[in-house]
């Protein structure tokens, strides 16, 4: 028997407008059948942020690509009966908007746990169900400057502005949904009994950053029970990256081509190695350092060494000499230059255009045996499969479609 995707068979209902639907992205790269319902104006995010390809955001060809799409005005009945029969047979249902809409509806969960038992549920939302900004409107970057991964920058002229960063919590929300979601499936499979659950993204960057908040935490305790680690002679030093700042053995370095490296050789293994590849045991003898963790920290005399010998070489050839000498030399890349880097060639092949309406990344999980993951379609405009899934997931007969659209169902 043919090998199937590994969600195969799994049906999701999704409700969500902007990136919230990211969540079911994550599962329909995996196999599920993801159905988008729709309010018959369709989600604006066809029309969200830059780029626009060819009249569409790339974030709507990204964030719905392999989804079908069912246009319903929910405050018809007729539309809230037809969602009501997607759900009987599905598998979970996606509310990635204001915690409580579908409940307005009467289409919460403990409306359609009624008529699904083993219903999983999951709401998304910027802020989550609970605490005093639960209802506030939000995008993607409030979650993390609110979780403090974004700091204000200020320009020569006084003004403050967004800095160019990653987006952790509009991204780590949905990953965390997904994760939530499988877990809750494979429960109610199991014992016949579904489950609600909510994701915040805010809670999502705040989580995906628990080193420095919990180190904080940790240095409020006593100093003769919390301290720094062995080769900083156990001095405190500021949170996470931020304590990398003044390493020497752990740093950038500008290379021969106007290109950097990053150098992670903190492992006493891997700076014998280093210095032994260089020539330069000299180094390694005044130098010895800690076992582990031992960046160095704040020694100008040997950062002066290292950025001389890091000029002698191009970025490539000391990505190269890391790999042979055993030692930690990483690629520094850009989002504009990492689809150059070698790496990302032997591991990304891009979806195409013409599949998927502009060069997309797939799913970075990878199969190694012979399981196939779906190739992606189009993301889909706004109600393109009613008549598909009113017929072939519902069973409607071509009178009952009729109907529903002349009741204003569909919209």
């Amino acid at each position: 028997m043919a090998a199937q995707a590994p969600l195969a068979g799994v049906r999701i209902i999704e409700c969500a407008i902007l990136g919230p639907g990211a969540l079911t992205t994550h599962l329909a790269d995996l196999g599920a059948e993801v159905i988008k319902v729709e309010s018959p104006a369709g989600d604006y995010i066809r029309q969200m942020t830059w780029p626009i390809v060819e009249g569409v955001s790339l974030m709507h060809l990204h964030i719905n690509r392999g989804k079908k799409s069912i246009t319903l005005d929910l405050r018809t009945p007729e539309g809230a009966e037809i969602f009501r029969d997607l759900v009987r047979d599905a598998d979970a249902v996606i509310e990635g908007m204001r915690p409580g809409a579908l409940a307005k509806r009467g289409l919460g969960f403990e409306d359609l746990r009624a008529i699904n038992p083993r219903l999983v549920w999951c709401t998304i939302s910027g802020y989550g169900m609970t605490g005093p900004y639960k209802n506030m409107p939000s995008h993607g970057v409030a979650y993390d400057t609110w979780a403090g991964l974004v700091q204000a920058g200020v320009d020569d002229d006084g003004f403050c502005y967004i800095p160019e960063h990653p987006s952790t919590g509009i991204h780590a929300g949905p990953l965390f949904g997904a994760l939530g979601v499988c877990a809750g499936i494979i429960g109610a499979r199991a014992s016949g009994e579904g489950c609600m659950m909510e994701i915040a993204q805010s809670d999502a960057s705040a989580a995906m950053d628990w080193l420095r908040s919990e180190t904080w935490k940790a240095y409020e305790r006593p100093e003769d029970e919390v301290t720094g680690n062995p080769s900083d002679n156990y001095e405190r030093r500021a949170p996470g990256t931020a304590g990398m700042r003044d390493g020497v053995r752990y740093q950038f370095y500008a290379t021969s081509d106007d290109r950097h490296v990053l150098f992670m050789a903190s492992e006493q293994e891997f700076w014998r190695n280093f210095c032994e590849g260089v020539g330069r045991m000299d180094l390694f003898e005044k130098w010895p350092g800690n076992k582990y963790g031992d960046h160095a920290k704040g020694n100008r005399e040997l950062q002066g060494h290292l950025r001389e010998i890091f000029l002698t070489r191009t970025a490539a050839e000391w990505i190269r000499f890391g790999d042979e000498h055993n030692t930690t030399i990483a690629a520094v890349n850009t989002p504009k230059t990492i689809a150059e880097d070698p790496q990302f060639q032997a591991r990304f092949e891009w979806l195409p255009r013409d599949e998927v309406g502009a060069e997309q990344l797939p799913t970075p999980l990878k199969m190694v045996d012979e399981t196939p993951l779906p190739r992606p379609t189009m993301a889909p405009t706004a109600g393109q499969h009613s008549d598909e899934i009113l017929r072939g997931v519902l069973g409607y007969d071509d009178a009952k479609v009729v109907a529903l659209r002349e009741a204003g169902a569909l919209g």
